[in-house]
């Protein structure tokens, strides 16, 4: 057997495990069946985001090549100074998803940099626009990913919407690309992403549908309806793919790093993931006034 194809799955299958125990209540009882009372679900959670934005952090800022200006000291104490007050209301129960204009002010940033990066990329080519995109693209994302799942601290208990959101990301990417194998003749974005298909595109969303329809049928208790959800992702997914691309394109980059052997950097995994989450995190927003 091809020795990168079991690196491959082997990898596959840790990133995916460690995925279901930091998003789900398993995670603490598997740890707490070792030792009691040794660890909340949330805090697994918290150290899962954490990570993940801190590598991807690391990641952008090596694809972006910051030059030597004052720049580069200054972006990752933005970063964390972002995620540091995103993370006070995790731990504080904040996330009401109320229409706060600066949540909304931050989404239209992450618009606005994605345009940039498409439209006008030689923005990205100062140190000031690479400052500017690396804490807007990986900062705000995984910072609003603290406020999807709810949790209970005197029962351990922890709400499912991360897990099904990878869960969606996952088959949306998998329906899309096998769809798209079979089926797809005509070009998404052949200069970004050869491979992509208006027919896996098509695919994508019907099947993810179909999926969304079980998870909405048989979890009701998850926040929002998970049809629509399952839309959202179906079509912001991959946009995510489409963004990483063009920014690994412009700075000559094929991989954004090899932290998860055989598949990548953080990046690479999670490029759908940072769309999803602001865009679902603002359906949360508006489902409360519908």
């Amino acid at each position: 057997m091809d020795k990168n194809l079991i690196q491959r799955t082997l990898s596959g299958i840790v990133y995916v495990a460690v995925i279901i125990l930091c998003t789900t209540p398993l995670g603490a009882q598997l740890i707490n069946s070792i030792s009691p009372d040794l660890v909340k679900q949330q805090y697994l959670y918290y150290g899962l985001i954490t990570l993940l934005m801190g590598v991807g952090s690391w990641e952008c800022f090596k694809i972006m090549k910051f030059g030597k200006g004052y720049e580069r000291f200054v972006v990752f104490p933005l970063v964390i100074f972002i995620f540091y007050v995103f993370s006070k209301r995790y731990f504080n129960f904040d996330f009401f998803f109320d229409f706060r204009l600066s949540e909304i002010l931050a989404m239209v940033l992450i618009v606005i940099a994605a345009v940039t990066l498409f439209k006008f990329p030689n923005e990205l080519y100062f140190d000031s626009g690479k400052l500017i995109f690396t804490v807007i693209y990986v900062a705000l994302p995984f910072s609003f990913a603290l406020g999807l799942p709810k949790f209970r601290s005197y029962d351990n208990s922890f709400s499912l919407e991360v897990l099904f959101l990878f869960i969606l990301i996952w088959s949306s990417d998998t329906f899309a690309y096998l769809t798209g194998k079979f089926f797809g003749k005509h070009k998404m974005a052949p200069k970004i992403s050869p491979k992509k298909t208006w027919e896996g595109y098509i695919g994508g969303v019907v099947l993810t549908l179909i999926l969304s329809y079980f998870v909405e049928h048989y979890h009701p208790d998850l926040r929002g309806n998970w049809m629509v959800v399952g839309f959202l992702v179906a079509a912001f997914a991959p946009i995510g793919d489409l963004v990483e691309s063009q920014l690994k394109r412009n700075f000559a980059v094929k991989d954004s790093g090899n932290i998860i052997p055989g598949h990548g950097g953080v990046l690479d995994r999670l490029d759908s993931f940072i769309i999803c989450v602001p865009v679902v995190y603002l359906y949360f927003i508006l489902e409360k006034f519908i």
